[in-house]
């Protein structure tokens, strides 16, 4: 799993600005997922879901400041118990101390809060502190292999290589790649105007012009550059930054897959490629994700394992992130608990469409107005054509961190007519007939997994 990797910036899902072989080398030799959608669109929420099945409300991770009650049942202990020997690398981003270190496993080394790219600090069990020369994507794909190379061929495995990369602040590993040399092609939308949109929405702090030049850029802004040409010049180093680092996060899972290669187990290794969310890379004239917009909401999920998935396939069904965990205990043979609100999707990597699949899926994103983007708090449900969003503004019924209580504000968009959402039809004839479907739809699903509504949060009539 990697941080924040969009999956318009992987070739295998038709990327128009980067090119990845080895994130593609699972994909052709398995299945593409392509509606993987995250539940709350920001990194310790969506990892906490995919480790536990459950949505964010129930397993207590609703923001970056609330971190994992290490009791929670998780896939990985549960799979331990099973027999598998189990260890984890890279980012955890749930919490340290003995309530929330990583527990399920038999090694873990872990980076501390969001850790650094070169020569980061790690932390291991009993409260080991490790002092690493290198960068650190390289360093994580080190301990997977040298963990897979010392392991008891006589038991299964299962091995969390969690990336850093490509969070920010996009710091490259020194290694020339003349394919980025070339200005890259800006996404249609990095103009949007975002007249239709919510009034929270156009408040954000997202966009490129909130990119910190030394920090993110490389360097300060070239004198006399009118406001266009600044935004393209925004775009040009901070994409350049961000396709550099997946470069280097893409040769290192080559590295990985040769080392099952190597290893002999290849063929009977499932190997799961995803990000905790997707990310805006320049689209709507944003950068960083939280919103229930496509970019933001996708994730990529590709799956390779041989002795069950056709090559080269690709499934079009909805599959969220809490449906992560029962789908790894169901296809090692371990039963899932009640208690995980997610629906294992072994059915279809075997090419099954059940019939009672679900058709929607539920998002809640919790963080009101947060200091540095200013995202507002809002739920919705997404059909295969329709998008529904309830800016609620006011945390239940409780006025914002930074003033009083906003009116409730809705967007509809159809992803159809409208793939890249820059019309909100909300006030229009013919979406107000969808809106008080999709509306029923969002209650069903809140009831389903026992979300508490806003009460202010109703259709207005």
């Amino acid at each position: 799993m990697s941080d924040d990797h969009a999956a318009h910036a992987i070739s295998a899902y038709g990327s128009a600005i980067t090119t990845t072989p080895n994130l593609d080398r699972i994909a052709d030799g398995g299945m593409r997922f392509d509606a993987c959608f995250c539940t709350n669109s920001i990194c310790a929420p969506s990892r906490a879901a995919i480790l536990t099945g459950t949505y964010n409300h129930v397993n207590g991770v609703t923001t970056l400041d609330t971190p994992l009650d290490n009791r929670s049942t998780t896939f990985p202990a549960l799979l331990r118990g099973a027999g598998y020997q189990t260890a984890l690398f890279g980012k955890w981003h749930l919490g340290h101390g003995p309530a929330h270190d990583p527990v399920g496993f038999d090694t873990w080394r872990v980076l501390p809060g969001q850790g650094h790219y070169h020569d980061p600090v790690m932390l291991a069990a009993g409260g080991e502190v490790i002092e690493r020369g290198g960068y650190v994507t390289d360093l994580i794909t080190d301990d997977c292999i040298d963990w897979l190379a010392g392991r008891d061929r006589t038991r299964p495995f299962a091995l969390l290589c969690h990336h850093k990369a490509p969070h920010r602040t996009w710091e490259p590993d020194g290694r020339r790649r003349p394919y980025l040399d070339a200005d890259i092609a800006a996404p249609p939308t990095m103009f949007d105007d975002h007249a239709t949109r919510s009034a929270v929405v156009r408040a954000v702090r997202m966009g490129l012009g909130e990119l910190l030049p030394h920090r993110d850029l490389g360097g300060a802004v070239p004198e006399g550059l009118d406001a266009e040409a600044e935004l393209r010049w925004r775009y040009q180093q901070f994409i350049t930054r961000y396709l550099h680092v997946v470069a280097s996060l893409d040769e290192n899972i080559g590295r990985l897959l040769d080392a099952l290669d190597a290893e002999g187990v290849a063929d009977d290794t499932i190997v799961v490629y995803t990000s905790d969310q997707g990310f805006f890379l320049g689209d709507h004239g944003w950068f960083d994700k939280r919103l229930m917009y496509e970019e933001s909401l996708r994730m990529p999920l590709l799956v390779r394992y041989p002795r069950l998935v056709r090559e080269g396939s690709v499934c079009k069904d909805i599959v969220v992130n809490v449906d992560l965990a029962p789908t790894f205990l169901d296809l090692a043979g371990v039963e899932a608990p009640a208690t995980m609100q997610g629906r294992s999707a072994a059915p279809l990597l075997r090419g099954e469409h059940p019939a009672d699949w679900p058709t929607s899926m539920y998002y809640r994103y919790w963080m009101h107005r947060d200091g540095a983007h200013r995202t507002p708090a809002h739920y919705g449900v997404r059909t295969h054509r329709h998008k529904l969003i309830c800016f609620y503004n006011d945390p239940l019924g409780q006025p914002g961190a930074n003033g009083p209580a906003d009116p409730v504000e809705w967007e509809l968009y159809d992803l159809v007519a409208d793939p890249s959402e820059t019309t909100n039809i909300i006030a229009t004839p013919e979406g107000r007939a969808v809106a008080d479907d999709l509306y029923d739809e969002l209650c069903r699903w809140q009831a389903d997994v026992a979300d508490e509504a806003d009460p202010s949060a109703r259709l207005p009539s």
